[in-house]
Order: structure tokens, then C-alpha cells, then sequence
């Protein structure tokens, strides 16, 4: 099951990678985000960004995302993919090349048969990475990060995949657990330029402003889950 693919792609930014401000962050110089001892650059997010963006415009009209939210949801996926390496070394699991290769596989066939029932044709693996917010060669992280996903609900599970419903849900609940309990070890710190992450669904959306606001009536947001809840 392609988990969370299609959703990374509808977030909204409010900042760019080019973003300059004077606040002080609270991650190393030259850091996009820090998770654990690991560290993710301003200088790799760019070259991602890049990426995305490049299989992007070979969709006009139908990848429609700006700079900024190519920039966020970058970000989002370099993120995801170390918490489910976490999630793996927690919980010794180890996925083969032919594995993720297989979950890929299998990720493309679903993301397919969704957006032709949209009505969208010619789909390619390209056009399904780069409408997702996933940067095209980050591919083989994203075979890993289901393989990953697939192997620890199919242990979950008593050593087969879940199928029925009932299945699904009680073994999609320790995921999630296991998820969030490997996100909590990294300490995950986002530099502010870039966003905050929240945690709900992994995803880096809009940090707080700080500019002050006048007077006056405000349209409240979604709320920010600014921590793990376990």
C-alpha cells in the first residue's frame, strides 16, 4: 500500500529554499534539519529541489506546484525516509534491493489505477513522483521506505500481510506507534527558513509567523501536532 504518497503534495508554504530572515534557528548552520545524529543540508534540500522541479515542468498543467511547495515537501519526503530507516534499525528489520524494488513496483501500480480513475492518462512513475512532492531520483528511498512499511505490518501481522480490515487497522496501529516512537529518538529539529514538521502526518508545513498582526478577526488554521504523541 502506497502510504501517505499522494498527500505531500498538497501542502502549503510559506517560505522558499531562498528565503533569507534574521530569527536565529535552532539547527546547526548550513542545516535544513537535524534528526538525531544525521543531518540534512540546505545544499542537498537545494539539489532535491531542483530535481522535483526539473520532472515537474515536464507536466505543465497538471503538476502545478510552486517553488516553495516543491521546497516543503522536499523536505517532507528527505524527513520521512529517515524516520522509517529509524523505524527499521528499532526494529530490526532489513529489506533487500529486490524488495524495494518490488514495493516500488507495487506503489506505481496503485498511484496508477487512482489517477486514471481521475481521468489523467499517460501516467508515468515520474509524473506520479512528481505530483506527490517526491524529487524523481529519490525513488529507491521511497522503494525502501514501503518495503520498510510493508515488512514491519506483515511481522505485525504474526508473519503475513494483513488483508482483512480488522487486520489492516491493528497492524496499521503499531506501525504508527513504532512510527512515531522513531521520530521521537531523532529529536527532529526543522530550521525554522524551511518550515516546522508536524507530526501528525510527518509533513513540514508553515512555521508560526512572527510578524505582528493588527487587530482584528483571524481565520483559525489546521492545528500543528509540534510532537510526537507517544
Amino acid at each position: 500500500m502506497l502510504r501517505r504518497l499522494i498527500t505531500a503534495s498538497a501542502i502549503v508554504i510559506g517560505v522558499g529554499l531562498l528565503a533569507t530572515g534574521c530569527a536565529v534557528t535552532p539547527v546547526k548552520m548550513g542545516a535544513a534539519a537535524i534528526l538525531g545524529d544525521q543531518r540534512i543540508s540546505i545544499a542537498t534540500l537545494g539539489i532535491e529541489v531542483a530535481n522535483l522541479n526539473q520532472a515537474a515542468k515536464q507536466y505543465p498543467g497538471v503538476v502545478t506546484s510552486t517553488a516553495s511547495q516543491q521546497t516543503q515537501s522536499t523536505l517532507t519526503w528527505l524527513i520521512r525516509y529517515q524516520i522509517n530507516e529509524e523505524l527499521a534499525r528499532r526494529a530490526g528489520i532489513t529489506v533487500t534491493t529486490a524488495q524495494a524494488q518490488a514495493a516500488l513496483a507495487q506503489a506505481y501500480a496503485t498511484a496508477t489505477t487512482q489517477a486514471e480513475a481521475q481521468g489523467l492518462t499517460n501516467v508515468t512513475p515520474t509524473l506520479i513522483l512528481a505530483a506527490s512532492g517526491i524529487p524523481p531520483n529519490t525513488a529507491p528511498e521511497l522503494g525502501r521506505y514501503e518495503a520498510i512499511a510493508n515488512e514491519f505490518l506483515r511481522i505485525a501481522n504474526g508473519g503475513i500481510p494483513p488483508t482483512t480490515s480488522a487486520a489492516q487497522t491493528a497492524a496499521g496501529n503499531k506501525l504508527n506507534q513504532a512510527e512515531c516512537q522513531a521520530a521521537k529518538s531523532l529529536n527532529i529539529a526543522v530550521n525554522p527558513q524551511f518550515g516546522q514538521l508536524d507530526y501528525a502526518q510527518y509533513q513540514v508545513v508553515p512555521a508560526p509567523s512572527s510578524v505582528t498582526r493588527p487587530a482584528g478577526p483571524t481565520v483559525s488554521a489546521s492545528p500543528v501536532a509540534t510532537a510526537p504523541a507517544c
